[in-house]
This record gives structure tokens, C-alpha cells and sequence, in this order.
């Protein structure tokens, strides 16, 4: 523990079923943990009652083991190393996808990774799932192909289809890797011939890498062993005719030469499975005595499978392989906390805590990052469990306990508390020790009480967080849970508490209605959790619902118009428009490579570079949404206004809680830029505090997006389905049933099976393993894995299947069924002015009709003589009416200079740039034609002026009764219209 040159913190990841849990017994067992005979069938490192049941992994387990290595495995460790005895800490983690965010908390946590495959299956979508996650994570990988045994006993396949098999499968893991590589983890992909493949049966327990078999050879031949290891794999070809290497398949003669993979490593496991599985009794001693394996006499008299694994153990035992893999292979935490400091610390590269990480030094200050908990013996409290980057931790001294929300320099998220115990974890048990040095995993009691899921626990006052972990999986499934009896009560919320700190993917909260709400990743996630939830957190009969889907709400198109919104006290205003993002920087702000902790000017690059954002926009974004990390984006597109800083607060809430609670049916809202184009504000502070703007803020978010098309986006699973060919027809009208799609059909060479996969709608998703199970006969095996969100057809506003979808999430949460209108959040209409006779309007009866486009019903009669409000001046030089009602900026027509007379204006569309206006008034001008008719008698001043409050837009239309023949042969004259703000 104290020499971390020598520890190897790794997780062994892999596709569900592929053999993780087995073969981590090969491991379990060579450190003298479980029995040998005993290894593979243990499953040491599935500790949960359901977990052996099922025969899945459901959570994460840690385990602590001792090795002391060998001369010749030390001389070829390139890293710096302290002896030979070696501390492996490996985590086991599950493969079924539901379960990925126990994966991530134990890459977070470990620096390298053995990535399991299955020899028959290959790479599957969890595989290149968790293998991107480890990328992300700069997690070295190391490639296990397992279930070796499967491809000789099941499907009896021959040496060079074997080799052939073994190349394609290790080809689709590089291309995983190349895909997604770091260069600063420098050559990630995995090579046969350097070492870091290894080919193994779990349940057999054996294992080899062609090291083992270059041993052999180099003593045997008389040549250097790392010659013989590239010699083994690829284009190399023996003739023992002439003793001589070739890389041509075929001798002088032209007879066909066998593959030095097939001679020297298969042909010796060929020749023990035919002799053991075929009875040839005779033979079986001469082979393994050539194999230099000795049976004892109760293993002789051993037959068939268990003479096989017996004999196959001690030939090539799995823990020999794995351990030299791993050890020579994977960084020690003093190599990875080198390069992985950049991608774990949020502060900067030169303060001593990301000194102390990056030189993993047990002296500096403490960094420690707690990745899960986990819970104890005694039900309610967790042990913390995490890794030491730099530092020691010890019980006694007091340190700072940072949550995710914590910001160097205030007190939010910060408890300054002392570690009670530390503890190793050892799989079922855990061991207790007095400290514990930089570079290794521990569990720590008494801290559970002050994180949620994961922190940063530090000894330094300037220490900023260690990055927040990303999922790869979104809770999407929700149930609502309730009590079936009501005293109860108290026991369900205190175990929501205790539910959510044990699952780092689990959410659980009380939703307006009053009901408690509990949401995962999928089916069999929420199955296990609520079972947790009822047996051991809450501890008491519960009622539970039918699963729902979470939805997203978006937006589809630019606003319409400015919305705007004032505040109670009529002396703030706000103007919004909202716009959609695109989906690829939604994507990557979900995935945590743009973040609002980020260099500013760094994204506005990215953004201006990438996705055409104008740069000032770009630097100006105030913040992410919801929760402050959301794929929103709230921007200030304003010029020049003043006391804007003073009101930044305020709108940073509104608008966390417009995203959080979208409009339309109260969903998260994703996808949506939300652009502040100008604000007028009180200038006395009190009148602009946040109780004034939060409320308007909102609104006015709201009512841009009702102007902007409105969407809702609904989750989308992709569904890997394997399968013989005989069942694709079953698979097909299946998911055409839900509303799937298949978009990719391929063939596995060298077996009958087919891998489909397919996008699959989670709101369909509710029995389709049932239901592809009876449809195929037992025969397809599907794997879901949530992939994207899909925009629905449609808008909420208008009938058809997105208003359906809308209104029932609005029954479901107890909220009025219809979609709430924009006069709920305008500050005004937007109204069509029509001038039924202009003389008429201004000198007769002075009354006209304001009518909204989005309301038809509410036409407005307005008559100078009844509103209060209405103003008539008349002097020599002007006639003006205004109209002040509740409204926003005016919209001036300045009608004509000469001829004197009355006029139709008909469809006038003026544009202004809103950014480049002053704060306090706004101008923009354009001129078009308008016809006028004959001279009206009664009106001889030289110019007249309406003026009429509207919401300022950058559309109005003004209309009129059409024009008779005879005004339409009258000449024209050049028209003006000017639009500004008061």
C-alpha cells in the first residue's frame, strides 16, 4: 500500500454474460481468497442474494489482493517499480447496460481496465459502451477474449477459422478504441504480439498470452522471447521442412504451410481437447506429460469436462495470465495520475492540489474522491467508497467534505468534519486499517451523512472539486411509489433518502401531486431498485405504479416574435426570443465536454468555429440549464443596458426553473437557446430585485418558446438483438408493432447468428423481452441501451398525437389538461390593426378594432371617448391619437407629408436589428408605397400621426377594407414607418 509504483487499481468490464464475475475468480482464487477447484463456479465477487439468482452483476464490488510476482515478469515492466509484490484492487462491475453508472463510478476510480469479450459474440453495444467510457476517462485497456472452450466443444470450429474469429474480434475492439483515443494516453489499441491480449475460459479457468507460450518456445529454440511473441501472431508461417520463418502461406513446393498462431499456441489445446473429450485414454498421458502437466491420481481417474479443467489449469492457469497482463500492462496510479490530473481536477494545472495529484504524493494535501456508496451490515449507513489521488487519509484529523455543488470561496456544499474509520474493501468483507496512503481504493465511515452519491473530501482550503462523474445512461423510467399504509409514511421518504444515496443513477423526489417519484434506467433497474427499495431501505409494503417515460420539451424553430414580459410592478421589461440548438452541441453538453466551468473564451471558439455562433454571443452565455448543466443555454444579446449585471442572478434562477419545468406539460426542457435582446429596468434597485424579475423572467421564457413551434422529444432506446436467422421475422414484426425501426442486420462469420439492431421508442419498451421471447421461441437475446432523443411529429399547440402525449402527462401530474396559452405569459397581444376608414378613425369616430392573430376571439373595439387612457391632440401642425393601454414600445405610422387626405395601407412588414437600438429607444426605418385615395375635404393640416402600443416585434401587419377602382388609379407616394420604444 505504501509503495504505489507497485498498486494496480483496474475494473473488469464487458457486455452482460461475457464472463467477468468467472473470470475474476481465476484471480480471487491464485490469491489464495477461494479455493482453485472452486474458481469459476464461486462467483466470489457477486455478494447480493439476487445477484447469484439472476446470475448478473447488479453493483460494483471492490476487492483488495496481494501478489508476489516472478523474476522474469518484472524485467519486462517498463514503469518504475519497488520490489516484486504487487496490490491488485479490482472492481468487478456489471455488464447489463442498466446498471452503467456503476461502471462509471468504478472507472472513475481505477486507472486501468480489463475489457472481457466474448470469442463468439464479439463486440456488442455494452462493450463499446464501457470502452468509450473508459477512453473518456483516460482508463488504459487491456483485452480478455473469453469463452475460448464454447468455440472448440460447442461449435467445433478449426484452428485457422478459430485464428480468424479471434483477429476480427480484437480488430472491432481497436476500432472502438481508435475511435474515441486520447493521444495523450498515448497507443491504447491491444496487439496479441505486445502482450496485452489475453484468450482464457472463465469457467474452465485457464488463460494464456502469447508470452507464456514465447517462454516456452525461446527455452526450447534458443531465441529471444520478444522476437518469438511477434513471430506467434499475424502473417508468420513455420516450414519445418527447412526449419525456416516465411510470411507466405506456402512453401517452395507450393503445399500450403500452417499458421505459426495455429502451430505452436492452438495446436497443443487442439490436441488436449481431442484426446479428453474423445476418450482416447492412451493418449492423455503421453500429451500431458509432453505439456509438462502432472495429475495427481484422483485427478486421473477424472473423465470427460472435469479431467479437461483439471488438466487445462494446471497447463495454463487464468491467474498466472491475467496477473502478468495486469501488472506489466496498466499504469501504476504514480504513471496515470500524470496524464489523467487534466481530466479530473476542475481548477488550475499549478495549485498544489493538482501538483499532489499528479505526482500521487502521500504527503501532499489530501485529495480524495468518493465515487459511491456502499451500504454496511447495519441498515441506514453507507461506507464512502473512493481512491486517494494525493495525500493520507487517517480518522482523527479534520478535513473538508466537498458535494458536487460546492464553489471554491463560499460555504455551499461544504462540511468540515472528521473521518471515523477507514476500511479496505474486500469483496463480501472489508478489512479496517489506521491510514491509508495517495494511489489507493478505501471505503471511509461517518462521512456518508454529508454527500449525496460522490464528492471531493480535500485538506486544503484552495482545493477546488474533482470533476463530476457523467453517465452514460439517463434515468428515463419513472414509477410513482406510495404506501399501503399511511403511518407508514415516514419510513418511505426516509428510504428514498437511503435509495438514492446507494445507486449513483437513481432519482427520487415528491412531485407537485404529492406523489413520490422514483426514476432508472430501464425495466430491470427500476425492478431491482424498488425491490432494494421495499425489502431493505424502507422496509415496508409499498404500492406501486405503472412504469412512464420522461419526456423532453423543445423548441423547433426561432420565435416569432420578441416575447415580452413586464414585471409586477409595471417598471421592468424584459425581451426574449427563443431558438433551437443544435442536436450535436446538445449532445455534447449532455456528454460534459462543453460545460459552464469551461475557458469562456475557449468555448465561444468551439461555438463561433463549429456551430456558427456569432463570437460576442458566444462569450456571453450566462448560463447551462436545468440544474446548471442542461443542454439550454441562456445568452445576453443586449447592448449597451444599464444595471444588467444587477439582474443576472434573477434571470439565472427564472430560467433554471423555466428549463427544469418546461411549459407545455412541465418536462425538462432540452435543446433550447433562450436570447435576452434588451431589458429596461427601474433605476432605484428596489424596484428590480429578484422577487420582481424571477417570476418575469419565466414568463417571458415560456412565452418565447410558445412562439417558437413548441416540441416534445420522447427518449429512444438502441436495441441490439442477437439471434439465429430463423428468428428475424419474429424480430421485425415485433418492433414494427412499437413503433422500431431496424437499421443495421449483421451475419457473425463462422456461426448461425445474426446481430440486429434497432431504435426502439422507451415508451414502447415495457414487455418487448417478453414479447420478442415468445415471438422468436426463446431464440433472440435483446440488449437495450437508452441512445437519443426523437422529436415527436407535431406540436402540442395543434391536435394530433403530441397533444395526446402532452395531455396525458398533464392528467398524470394534476395540472389543467390544457396547454397553457401565450396570453398567460405575454405582457401584451400581438394585435393585427385594422383601419376600417382612417378619416373616420381620426375625426369622426375616433374608435378602431385591435384583433390578435393567436386569440381571433378576442377582438378589441377601442373608442377614444371610453378608454381612459386614450389622448387627442389637435393643433395646426398634427393630429394624433394614442393608445396607452397595458402595452410595450410603439409602433409610430407617419402617414404623409403631401398630398393632404386619407389612405389605405395594405400588408407593411418593417424590419429593425433590435441589438444595435439604444437601451432607452429604439429606431428603424424602412419606406414602401402605399396608394392614396382622393384628398378628404375635412382634413387640411399638412401631416397626421397614429400612434398605436403593440408588443415590439419585428413583423407588424397593418391592414385595411381593399380599395375601391377608383383609388386605385390615384397616384402614390413614398411611405415612412418608424418603430421605437419609449
Amino acid at each position: 500500500m505504501d509503495k504505489p509504483t507497485n498498486i494496480r487499481n483496474m475494473s473488469v468490464i464487458a457486455h452482460v454474460d461475457h464472463g467477468k464475475s468467472t473470470l475474476t475468480d481465476s484471480l480471487v482464487s491464485k490469491a489464495g481468497i477461494i479455493a482453485g477447484a472452486k474458481a469459476g463456479d464461486t462467483r466470489f465477487m457477486d455478494t447480493r442474494d439476487d445477484e447469484k439468482e439472476r446470475g448478473i452483476t447488479i453493483k460494483s464490488t471492490a476487492i483488495s489482493m496481494y501478489f508476489p510476482m516472478e523474476k522474469d515478469a518484472l524485467d519486462a515492466i517498463a514503469q518504475k517499480k519497488d520490489g516484486n509484490e504487487f496490490l491488485i484492487n479490482l472492481i468487478d462491475s456489471p455488464g447489463h447496460v442498466d446498471f452503467s453508472s456503476e461502471v462509471t463510478a468504478a472507472l472513475r476510480v481505477t486507472d486501468g481496465a480489463l475489457v472481457v469479450v466474448d470469442c463468439i459474440e464479439g463486440v456488442c453495444v455494452q462493450t463499446e459502451t464501457v470502452l468509450r467510457q473508459a477512453l473518456t476517462e483516460r482508463i488504459k485497456p487491456v483485452v480478455c477474449l473469453n469463452k475460448v472452450d464454447r468455440a472448440l466443444l460447442e461449435l467445433q470450429v478449426g484452428k485457422e477459422d478459430l485464428y480468424q474469429s479471434f483477429m476480427r474480434t480484437i480488430e472491432s475492439v481497436n476500432v472502438v478504441i481508435a475511435t474515441y483515443n486520447d493521444p495523450v494516453l498515448g497507443e491504447s489499441q491491444v496487439y496479441p504480439e505486445k502482450g496485452t491480449v489475453a484468450f482464457a475460459s472463465g469457467l474452465h479457468g485457464w488463460a494464456f498470452t502469447l508470452r507464456q507460450f514465447a517462454n516456452r518456445y525461446a527455452k526450447k529454440f534458443g531465441v529471444d522471447k520478444d522476437k518469438m511473441m511477434v513471430k506467434l501472431w499475424g502473417d508468420n508461417f513455420f516450414n519445418p521442412k527447412t526449419k525456416k520463418w516465411t510470411t507466405k502461406d506456402t512453401d517452395a513446393d507450393g503445399k500450403p504451410l500452417e499458421r505459426a498462431f495455429n502451430m505452436f499456441v492452438l495446436d497443443p489445446i487442439f490436441r488436449v481437447f481431442d484426446a479428453i473429450m474423445n476418450f482416447k485414454k492412451d493418449e492423455i498421458p503421453k500429451i500431458l506429460e509432453k505439456l509438462d502437466v502432472k495429475l495427481t491420481q484422483d485427478e486421473q481417474d477424472l473423465e470427460g469436462k472435469q479431467l479437461l479443467k483439471v488438466a487445462m489449469r494446471k497447463f495454463l492457469p487464468a491467474g498466472d495470465a491475467l496477473l502478468e497482463m495486469i501488472v506489466i500492462h496498466l499504469p501504476s496510479p504514480v504513471t496515470a495520475q500524470r496524464y489523467r490530473v487534466e481530466t479530473l481536477y476542475e481548477g488550475p494545472l499549478d495549485d498544489e492540489s493538482a501538483i499532489g495529484i499528479r505526482d500521487c504524493d502521500p504527503k501532499g494535501p489530501l485529495m480524495l474522491y468518493v465515487s459511491k456508496m456502499v451500504p454496511t451490515s447495519d441498515k441506514g449507513r453507507f461506507y464512502a467508497f473512493g481512491r486517494i489521488f494525493s495525500g493520507t487519509v487517517k480518522s482523527g484529523p479534520k478535513i473538508r467534505i466537498q458535494g458536487p455543488n460546492y464553489t471554491p470561496g463560499k460555504k455551499e456544499d461544504l462540511f468540515i468534519k472528521s473521518v471515523q474509520r477507514t476500511v479496505l474493501m474486500m469483496g463480501r468483507y472489508v478489512e479496517p486499517i489506521e491510514d491509508c496512503p495517495a494511489g489507493n481504493i478505501l471505503g471511509l465511515v461517518g462521512v456518508d451523512q454529508f454527500l449525496l452519491k460522490s464528492g471531493t473530501l480535500t485538506s486544503s482550503e484552495t482545493a477546488h472539486n474533482l470533476k463530476v462523474m457523467k453517465f452514460s445512461v439517463s434515468p428515463v423510467v419513472q414509477v410513482a411509489v406510495e404506501v399501503k399504509n399511511a403511518n407508514d409514511l415516514p419510513k418511505l421518504v426516509e428510504g428514498l433518502k437511503r435509495l438514492s444515496k446507494s445507486d449513483p443513477c437513481v432519482q427520487a423526489w415528491i412531485a407537485e401531486t404529492g406523489e413520490h417519484i422514483v426514476a432508472g434506467a430501464g425495466e430491470l433497474h427500476l425492478e431491482i431498485v424498488l425491490k432494494d427499495l421495499e425489502e431493505d431501505h424502507a422496509q415496508i409494503p409499498l404500492k406501486i405504479s405503472d412504469p412512464v417515460v420522461g419526456y423532453r420539451e423543445t423548441v423547433q424553430a426561432e420565435s416569432s416574435m420578441v416575447a415580452l414580459s413586464k414585471s409586477q410592478n409595471k417598471h421592468n421589461r424584459l425581451f426574449v426570443k427563443a431558438q433551437p440548438i443544435d442536436e450535436e452541441l446538445s449532445k455534447l453538453i449532455e456528454a460534459g465536454k462543453m460545460t459552464p466551468r469551461d475557458d469562456f473564451k475557449a468555448r465561444a471558439r468551439v461555438l463561433a468555429d463549429d456551430f456558427g455562433w456569432d463570437v460576442t454571443d458566444a462569450r456571453k452565455i450566462w448560463c447551462f440549464g436545468p440544474e446548471t448543466t442542461g443542454p439550454n443555454l441562456l445568452v445576453d444579446v443586449t447592448k449597451g443596458v444599464q444595471y444588467l449585471n444587477e439582474i443576472k442572478d434573477s434571470c439565472v434562477a427564472a430560467f433554471q426553473w423555466a428549463t427544469k419545468e418546461g411549459v407545455c406539460a412541465e418536462e425538462p426542457m432540452r435543446g433550447t437557446r433562450f436570447n435576452i435582446l434588451d431589458v429596461t429596468l427601474h433605476t432605484d434597485a428596489i424596484h428590480r430585485g429578484g422577487g420582481q424579475l424571477i417570476p418575469t423572467c419565466r414568463r417571458v421564457c415560456y412565452a418565447a418558446a410558445l412562439l417558437a413551434q413548441p416540441g416534445i422529444q420522447e427518449p429512444v432506446y438502441l436495441v441490439e438483438i442477437q439471434c439465429p436467422d430463423s428468428g428475424l421475422g419474429g424480430i421485425y414484426s415485433c418492433l414494427n408493432r412499437r413503433r422500431g425501426h431496424v437499421f443495421s442486420e449483421e451475419p457473425r462469420v463462422g456461426t448461425p447468428m445474426v446481430t440486429v439492431k434497432a431504435y426502439l421508442p422507451v415508451n414502447e419498451s415495457f414487455g418487448f423481452n417478453a414479447d420478442l421471447r415468445q415471438a422468436t421461441s426463446g431464440q433472440a437475446f435483446p440488449q437495450s441501451v437508452f441512445d437519443h432523443w426523437q422529436l415527436l411529429p407535431g406540436t402540442p399547440l395543434e391536435a394530433g398525437k403530441t397533444l395526446d402525449i402532452v395531455t396525458a402527462i398533464r392528467k398524470r401530474k394534476g395540472l389543467k389538461l390544457e396547454v397553457p396559452q401565450l396570453d398567460h405569459y405575454y405582457g401584451t397581444y400581438l394585435f393585427t390593426l385594422t383601419l376600417s376608414d382612417i378619416s373616420n378613425v381620426m375625426l369622426t369616430s375616433f374608435s378602431f378594432v385591435l384583433s390578435c392573430p393567436l386569440f381571433p376571439s378576442l377582438p378589441l373595439l377601442i373608442d377614444h371617448r371610453q378608454a381612459r387612457k386614450f389622448i387627442f391632440l389637435r393643433d395646426r401642425s398634427k393630429t394624433r391619437i394614442e393608445a396607452d393601454r397595458v402595452s410595450p414600445p410603439s409602433l409610430s405610422y407617419s402617414k404623409w407629408s403631401r398630398p393632404r387626405g386619407s389612405h389605405n395601407v395594405s400588408s407593411m412588414s418593417p424590419r429593425c436589428d433590435l441589438r444595435q437600438m439604444s437601451s432607452r429607444r429604439r429606431f428603424a426605418a424602412v419606406t414602401q408605397n402605399a396608394s392614396v385615395p382622393p384628398p378628404c375635404p375635412r382634413v387640411n393640416e399638412s401631416s397626421e400621426t397614429v400612434s398605436v402600443k403593440t408588443p415590439l416585434s419585428r413583423t407588424c401587419i397593418v391592414d385595411s377594407r381593399p380599395l375601391s377602382s377608383s383609388d386605385q388609379k390615384n397616384r402614390t407616394c413614398r411611405q415612412k414607418i418608424s418603430l421605437f420604444s419609449e
